[in-house]
């Protein structure tokens, strides 16, 4: 017999093995190796086509751009709108929190470049006011 300490779940146990003549540990052999198939060459998929940014004319105006990234949950104003500095423009969602993008100053939207449920990222232009 052969003894042993085993530890489980931080409690010491002794253990006493009986050796036993005649038994053989099994043998493992390693499988055959099987070839692979021959690689298939790969199929370029075509390029999706790019989604059309509006066309924004910056002239006259101040560009009103996305401070991070996230998405536009609603737009509180139209083009041709007039507001007042602090009013609320944009709805944008980020880190699962509703944040409202503010008119900066007194003025007039003159472009919206953006809409309700798009993927913005920092910096990406959403409206230009004048």
């Amino acid at each position: 017999m052969k003894k042993y300490f085993v530890t489980v779940n931080g409690n010491r146990y002794e253990v006493e093995v009986e050796e036993t003549e005649g038994f053989a540990a099994p043998v493992y052999t390693a499988p055959a190796p099987v070839p692979a198939p021959a690689p298939k060459p790969i199929e370029e998929a075509p390029a999706a086509a790019p989604v059309p940014k509006k066309a924004v004319s910056v002239e006259g105006g101040e560009k009103i751009e996305c401070p991070m990234p996230g998405t536009i949950l609603r737009i509180e104003v139209k083009e041709g709108d007039s507001f007042k500095k602090g009013d609320v423009l944009f709805v944008l969602e980020a880190m699962k929190m509703e944040n409202e993008i503010r008119a900066p100053r007194d003025g007039e939207v003159l472009q919206i470049a953006t809409q309700k449920g798009a993927s913005v990222n920092t910096n990406d232009l959403l409206a230009v006011i004048g």
